[in-house]
């Protein structure tokens, strides 16, 4: 089990790359969060949701990824809850303080699909959450070392060099722990070096007699990470626009913004100059598309959205003739009205939207969670995605949908003159064949590159570094 000494550490992405390490290896492998806390989700085989970052690693693993690979899952709805999904299916809306009095009784469910995951694998990779150091939430943890104790699983600490202080957060991390956890850990490595990995040298004996602990190795600043999907809009933060590209792509980053990952492969196209616009800054006037992305909470997001004057500037935009998509929550916002009478996503209430599609969305369950495929009916290009939604829209616009998908159903809507558009499908941006279709229509040329095969480099290329910086064979060996 990799735990970290604080959250954003790179647990996500070590995981990756040794569950593709192992897996080159001949091992069959699996990786497992036993809880995790996000609003960028994927849609499993099995008909449930789980993290982004377990189907990525389950995918580093040559395997589908199923509810059991992350059987709690929190969605933030607001600073103070979230929504609770238990082995893929919603639970229902908890806030913070009655999650932690309450997610003891969760051990169970988990340890559950701990022990499927291992009668299926050679070796289990196990993703802690946050930090064991946080005595302050340890009642009832079923997410670092609650976990790791009552499953027997031996553990590896990660330290973030990048953000400073890691001697620190080690040693820090070894005072806190008590003797019998502190047993469980094996040893450490840190993660995101920039230069020569020599220099820290004497920082690894540092923590090695501080802590009894030994050094599994130094990994580099992994430049890989930027070819794969990140799991939380914490990445966000440091997002950094590519410059020179021709088509202008603008997405307002929303308050709990979701599934953000749809807009990789579009940040990967050389002729595309893609900025994620954070609150406190204007849409760009010159964008030749502007994209409203989904939303854990759409009618608080739309509010969100009015409040950061986002909506005159996306009504300016259109008004000079620029295009403007929605995937889901930003499919909804682009209606003539949203109403959540049942509180499903906070308190019950409806508000005006930004009007244009005609089209109106009711948030009524259940939610909406499968994969599928199709074609953009304009261009006929292939699609493929999954679904993710709580959401029925209805209204004149849907009789122009924007795609036919292989099940009989049509997804989405189109305005009348053709500039506006809105579907339900996360992921169509990683069809190849669409995407080029998409940017040719904005005057633009994609590279022709394949998107999954560049995921599938990235794994593959992570894993040889990783092979090169840490010992693997010794992690292998305290996995016994």
């Amino acid at each position: 089990m990799l735990q970290g000494t604080g959250s954003d550490v790179g647990k996500s992405l070590l995981v990756a790359g040794l569950c593709r390490a192992f897996a080159r290896r001949g091992l069959a492998v699996r990786p497992f969060k036993p809880q995790n806390m996000s609003n960028n989700a994927a849609v499993t085989a099995d008909g449930g949701e789980i993290g982004r970052a377990q189907a990525l690693q389950a995918r580093a693993c040559g395997v589908a990824p199923t509810v059991h690979m992350n059987p709690v899952l929190l969605k933030p709805q607001s600073d103070l809850g979230s929504q609770v999904v238990v082995r893929g299916k919603v639970e229902g809306t908890l806030k913070a303080a009655d999650f932690q009095a309450r997610k003891g009784r969760l051990l169970g469910v988990v340890l559950d699909s701990f022990e499927r995951l291992k009668a299926e694998a050679d070796l289990v990779l196990v993703e802690g959450a946050g930090s064991p150091a946080e005595v302050n939430l340890r009642a009832g943890d079923i997410a670092n070392m609650g976990f790791a104790t009552a499953a027997g699983v031996p553990v590896v600490l990660v330290g973030d060099i990048d953000r400073g202080g890691v001697i620190a957060s080690l040693v820090g991390t070894h005072a806190l722990l008590p003797p019998d956890e502190r047993a469980l850990v094996k040893g450490f490595l840190i993660n995101k070096f920039r230069g020569d990995v020599r220099l820290f040298d004497g920082g690894l004996s540092v923590i090695e007699q501080r802590t009894g602990w030994r050094g599994f190795g130094v990994a580099p600043w992994l430049r890989e990470a930027a070819m794969l999907p990140a799991e939380d809009a914490v990445a966000l933060d440091n997002w950094t626009a590519r410059a020179g590209g021709r088509i202008r792509i603008a997405v307002p980053m929303l308050s709990r913004i979701a599934n953000f990952d749809d807009f990789d492969p579009l940040a990967q196209e050389p002729d595309v100059a893609l900025t994620m616009v954070p609150p406190g800054r204007p849409l760009p006037g010159d964008a030749d598309l502007i994209v409203l992305p989904g939303s854990k909470t759409t009618l608080a997001d739309l509010a969100f959205l009015r409040a950061q004057g986002w909506d005159i500037d996306l009504m300016a935009h259109w008004r000079r003739g620029g295009r403007v998509l929605g995937i889901c929550g930003g499919y909804q916002m682009l209606g003539r009205r949203i109403a959540d009478p049942e509180g499903i996503e906070g308190p019950p209430g409806e508000a005006a939207g930004l009007g244009l599609l005609d089209v109106e969305t009711v948030l009524l369950g259940p939610k909406v969670l499968t994969e599928a495929a199709g074609s953009e009916r304009t261009t006929g290009a292939a699609v493929a995605g999954y679904e993710m939604h709580m959401g029925r829209t209805d209204g004149p616009d849907r009789a122009r949908p924007m795609l036919a998908l292989e099940d009989g159903r049509r997804d989405g809507a189109v305005s009348e003159d053709g500039r506006v558009l809105g579907c339900y499908l996360h992921g169509l941006f990683g069809a190849d064949g669409f995407r080029a279709a998409f940017l040719h229509a904005l005057g633009g040329e994609a590279s022709g590159r394949s998107y999954a095969a560049t995921v599938e480099r990235a794994l593959d290329a992570l894993a040889e570094r990783l092979e090169e910086h840490l010992d693997v064979d010794g992690l292998l060996a305290a996995a016994g």
